[in-house]
Formats: structure tokens, C-alpha cells, sequence
């Protein structure tokens, strides 16, 4: 089996399918921090169902599915910034309005397909074995740009991840870095339509930092454990699915799954928590 698996490695689709998902886990792992640090999973649910609209409106109107994605998810990033800083609106209902309505243009779109609906299934699924050299480049390309981002402004970023409000106050350009985010996130978002899928990339956008959280206080160390977890579920989620014949993208969520209740389960934070609840029930 192992022999095989390493046999299988040689062939330059299964080279590229393991570069993208290295490259996806990476860039949806660093992304993961901010959505999951100031509690906006919507955003990644939004911006899937963006990226999985514009692809399929592209694919009816002649356009390249990945380009439409990605003006989608620009023109979507671009609305939802100034509507939570200006409406008194909560985001999470904002997110909300803005996530049901493109997913009923995704789904009326998918309605109105015909011909090229196996095509709209690979957009909504992934499928890794399908990479060109050119997808490669624009994940290497946007994941770079990425952690370029995150290495260039650590410092605003961690006092925009701890109060907006207050990193405004302090002089922080928290409305740039905030806009930056969302930016990023449909550019991640529309370049990995090809990777997880459209319908199943916001899993990646939640739970590789949903599973540092379990395990760290530490901001330097979230991003790390957030890599970790992202790649890591990417990777072996391509193993699964090549050893067992299973669809790509539903194999990678399940192994981000995994690795979570894992965290979860032998979180040190929990046990903390549990043992100064128990402290407290004695001393009363």
C-alpha cells in the first residue's frame, strides 16, 4: 500500500493535486485565524457561495469560471465591509442576508445549466486532479500575497483582532486591515474553487482555527497549530480519497473534522476550565 501510494506520487496530476493542497490548507489556515478570532464564520460561508455563483454565472454566459468567481467575490467583499461599518445592522445578519441570496443565484444558475452542469459539480465539489500548472501558479501566487500580508501588519492585525474600536482609537488603520481581510478572503476563496470546492471551502475557513483555539492562547502559536491542522487535513484528505476512491473535497472537511474533535477532546484548555469549575463548586 505504501509502496503504491508512493508509486502514485510520480505522476505530475497527483504532484500538483498535493502542491495545491499544501497551498490551500496554507492560505484558508491563516484566514481561518481572523474568522474564527472575531467571530465571523458567515464570512467564509459568504464568500464560498460568492465565488460558487460568479463561477457558475460565468460558465452561462461564456466567461472563465474562476475569473467570474473572483469578481464576485471582490464586488461581494466590497458590499459587506461598508454595510457593517454604516447599517446598525449586526454583521452576523448582514452575512446572513448576503449568504441566502447568492445562494439562490448560485442555485438558480445551477437551474439553468445544462449542458455544462458536470462542469458546475467540479466547481461545487473540487477536483484535484484536475489542476493545471496555471492553478498552481495562482495559488502559489495568492497564498503568498497572503502571508506577506499577515507578516507585514502582525502588529495591527493583533490589536484588530482584539478590539476594532480600540485599534481605531489607537491610531491603527483597523478599517484598511479589516477591508484587506475581506479582500483576501474572496481572493483565497475564488482561486481554491477548483481545490475543496465551492460548497465546502468555508469548512477550511473555520475549522483549522477553531482548532488552535482548543489548544493555545498564544497568537504566533494559533497561526502555527492553524497551518498545521489546515495543511495537514488537505493532505492526508488527498490520501483518503486516493486509497479509497472518495470524492476530494468532502475528504479533506472530513479529515479538518478529525483533526478538530481531536483538539477538542484532548484540549488542555478545556481540562484548565474544568478543573477551576471544580475549584470553585468546592469552595462554595
Amino acid at each position: 500500500m505504501v509502496e503504491h501510494l508512493i508509486d502514485a506520487f510520480s505522476y505530475p496530476p497527483i504532484q500538483r493535486a498535493a502542491l495545491a493542497c499544501v497551498l490551500c490548507g496554507a492560505s484558508c489556515s491563516l484566514l481561518s485565524v481572523f474568522v474564527v478570532l472575531m467571530k465571523i464564520p458567515l464570512i467564509g460561508v459568504s464568500m464560498s457561495h460568492a465565488a460558487f455563483a460568479g463561477a457558475v454565472l460565468g460558465m452561462l454566459f461564456g466567461i472563465n469560471p474562476t475569473l467570474s468567481g473572483f469578481v464576485a467575490c471582490l464586488l461581494t467583499a466590497g458590499v459587506l465591509g461598508p454595510l457593517a461599518d454604516r447599517t446598525e445592522m449586526a454583521p452576523e445578519n448582514i452575512l446572513g442576508i448576503v449568504f441566502s441570496f447568492l445562494m439562490g443565484v448560485a442555485f438558480l444558475g445551477m437551474g439553468i445549466l445544462t449542458r455544462t452542469k458536470a462542469g458546475a459539480l467540479n466547481l461545487m465539489w473540487g477536483s484535484l486532479l484536475s489542476l493545471s500548472v496555471s492553478d498552481i501558479y495562482i495559488l502559489a501566487a495568492v497564498t503568498l500575497l497572503l502571508a506577506l500580508f499577515v507578516l507585514s501588519f502582525f502588529k495591527e492585525i493583533r490589536f484588530v483582532l482584539f478590539n476594532r474600536r480600540l485599534a481605531a482609537a489607537s491610531g491603527v488603520p483597523e478599517r484598511m486591515i479589516y477591508y484587506s481581510l475581506l479582500f483576501l478572503t474572496g481572493t483565497v476563496v475564488s482561486s481554491n474553487l477548483s481545490t475543496v470546492g465551492g460548497l465546502l471551502i468555508f469548512a477550511l475557513l473555520v475549522q483549522p482555527g477553531a482548532t488552535a483555539l482548543q489548544l493555545t492562547y498564544n497568537l504566533k502559536h494559533f497561526f502555527l497549530i492553524s497551518l498545521a491542522s489546515g495543511i495537514g487535513a488537505c493532505v492526508l484528505g488527498l490520501i483518503v480519497s486516493y486509497i479509497f476512491d472518495l470524492p476530494s473535497g468532502a475528504s479533506v472537511v472530513l479529515m479538518a473534522t478529525a483533526i478538530f474533535a481531536a483538539a477538542y477532546t484532548f484540549s488542555p484548555k478545556r481540562r484548565i476550565a474544568r478543573s477551576q469549575e471544580k475549584e470553585q463548586i468546592l469552595c462554595r
